[in-house]
């Protein structure tokens, strides 16, 4: 009987240790619960982010809404001035008015190749856009693509002086609630092949086959984008990072050596149609693209004339397949976030930039072919492509009536703005993107 006592008492203590034990257990899970739910409240999601959904579709998120890239490529250069024409500091703050009739469009976006030398005035343009017509900005970096005699990418100090300009520029804008995301180069990849700005290296110049020597080098430039992804990551983790690709040339080896890019910023001229690009991206490195130059210009050099109706059916063509392959559009791709048009308004300066004498002049002269725009192919050499027409906004040497920054001091008054049939399209297609081409432009253009 004695035993049989004992035993119970044993058995009460050893419950009421458990219980002890319970109750101790479940104040630390309460705890680390708190822990990592503060962990988590003091890490929010980017403003900024890609959402990747059910079936690998892609989805750009802005302040935890869906966002369709509506953009233009904005280079706002006078008519008179080039390339070097610092545009930011402009008395007459052309972005205003420019940002007026983008905002009536529906133009939510501005591509900006690379920021201008004065940072106040690029965080001026970045702000207003933003706080006055709710237009975000991408900002980009040449990755001195066209520097003289050319880019080096395998040289470690070439490497190491652009990664501190990049990392500068983001230092600088990464807190302006107007900027969208960072492009790392435009065409860039096509230096690696030898066909623009071709570049040496030691380890590609010991290869004789120039098949490997091409391949040697985009491992090189595609490890060094990588390199600096990570660090852009590292110092702004709220925005994303895209890789500027020419078409999807060399993207075989960027899947292998550049994997932590968000997305690809393609640039491509494929005419009415971008054929299976949505879904060889997908198939070659699944990751989310983003058109950032897509376009057409007005000028039929075959019959010698503008021709508003063709940039407008070409426009409107392109459109109609980037929200096929939008997210939750069963029947495409699902991976492209948008589109970006080149450009906003014409260039004068393009056809010849080192003879200032033709600035002044809307040239009509072409300066390459791509038989993708086939209505003036015919053109003798078949150069049908005008660089100074490429505008959904012709620029006029008339000042601008409804100027709304402050007069040049030397006199000169913002070009007149005129929006063209393009412009006008869009604006409607966006509104209703089930109008997608009326049956009087297929009839006229298939």
């Amino acid at each position: 009987m004695k035993l049989s006592m004992n035993k119970r008492t044993e058995n009460r203590a050893q419950r009421t240790e458990r219980r002890a034990q319970r109750k101790i257990f479940c104040s630390l899970f309460s705890v680390l619960c708190v822990l990592f739910l503060m962990g988590m409240a003091s890490k929010p999601k980017p403003g900024v982010y890609i959402k990747k959904l059910k079936n690998n579709y892609y989805q750009l998120i802005v302040d935890k809404k869906p966002y369709i890239v509506k953009g233009v490529c904005y280079n706002p250069v006078p008519i008179g001035k080039n390339h070097e024409y610092d545009w930011w500091s402009d008395p007459n703050k052309p972005w205003i008015v420019d940002g007026k009739l983008m905002h009536e469009m529906g133009v939510n976006t501005i591509r900006i190749y690379q920021p201008g030398d004065n940072p106040e005035a690029v965080k001026k343009v970045i702000s207003e856009l933003y706080q006055l017509y709710g237009i975000r900005t991408i900002l980009g970096h040449w990755l001195s693509f066209w520097e003289y005699p050319g880019p080096f990418y395998g040289d470690k100090g070439f490497q190491e002086r652009i990664k501190k300009d990049v990392l500068d520029m983001v230092s600088l804008y990464k807190d302006e609630p107007g900027l969208l995301m960072w492009i790392m180069g435009n065409e860039n990849n096509y230096s690696c092949l030898g066909r623009v700005n071709p570049w040496a290296c030691e380890e590609a110049e010991k290869e004789p086959d120039p098949q490997k020597q091409g391949a040697i080098r985009s491992r090189i430039y595609y490890s060094y984008v990588n390199d600096l992804t990570k660090a852009v990551h590292e110092l702004d983790p709220q925005h994303p990072v895209a890789l500027g690709n020419g078409e999807l040339t060399g993207l075989e080896y960027a899947k292998e050596y550049c994997p932590d890019v968000d997305l690809i910023a393609c640039i491509i001229y494929r005419g009415k149609t971008f054929g299976n690009l949505f879904k060889s991206l997908k198939l070659t490195f699944d990751k989310p693209i983003l058109l950032v130059e897509i376009g057409a210009d007005c000028y039929d050099a075959y019959l010698k004339k503008e021709d508003q109706d063709m940039q407008a059916f070409f426009l409107e063509s392109q459109w109609c397949q980037i929200y096929g392959n939008l997210a939750g559009n069963k029947k495409g791709a699902g991976n492209c976030l948008g589109g970006v048009i080149f450009e906003w308004s014409d260039e004068w300066w393009k056809y010849d930039e080192h003879a200032s004498d033709t600035w002044l002049e809307h040239d009509t002269g072409s300066n390459w072919s791509n038989g993708n725009y086939y209505f003036d192919i015919k053109v003798e050499g078949n150069k049908n492509m005008n660089e100074e027409w490429f505008g959904i906004v012709a620029l006029s040497q008339e000042p601008e009536d409804a100027l709304l920054g402050s007069k040049d001091p030397a006199g000169q008054r913002l070009n007149k703005r005129s929006p063209r049939k393009a412009y006008y399209t869009l604006k409607e297609f966006w509104k209703n993107p089930a109008l997608c081409i009326s049956k009087k432009a297929k009839k006229k253009f298939h």
